[in-house]
């Protein structure tokens, strides 16, 4: 069932999520496409390589290119291969840590890279 049907227990897309839980599926059904899901992986590896070089240089201006790889690159994805508008722009909470749970489903194979 998709979260968008209106049975009495779902919330639908439009009107918000009630918890992560409730979301994670519909973020999954936003990265179908495999491409899409490699490019968000990419942009997270270098969020987190961005963070390192930021903590062991101690110049906070890494810091800086953390979202503009992690969303760069995700967005690549959205734009161009799974072609709809990512979540981030309905839920910039959710879709964050949407983000990292599907990086650790692929990192232990939950979810195919």
């Amino acid at each position: 069932m998709s979260t968008t049907e209106h049975t009495p227990n779902a919330v639908s897309a439009e009107h918000g999520f009630a918890s992560f839980r409730e979301f994670y599926p519909f973020y999954l059904g936003e990265h179908q496409n495999t491409t899409c899901r490699r490019l968000h992986f990419i942009g997270s590896t270098g969020v987190l390589v961005f963070l390192a070089l930021a903590v062991f240089t101690l110049n906070p201006w890494w810091l800086l290119a953390m979202p503009l790889c992690g969303y760069g690159f995700a967005w690549v994805g959205h734009f161009f291969f799974e072609h709809n508008r990512p979540a981030t722009f309905k839920h910039p909470i959710y879709s964050l840590i949407g983000d990292w749970v599907m990086y650790r489903d692929i990192l232990i194979g939950r979810i195919p890279f």
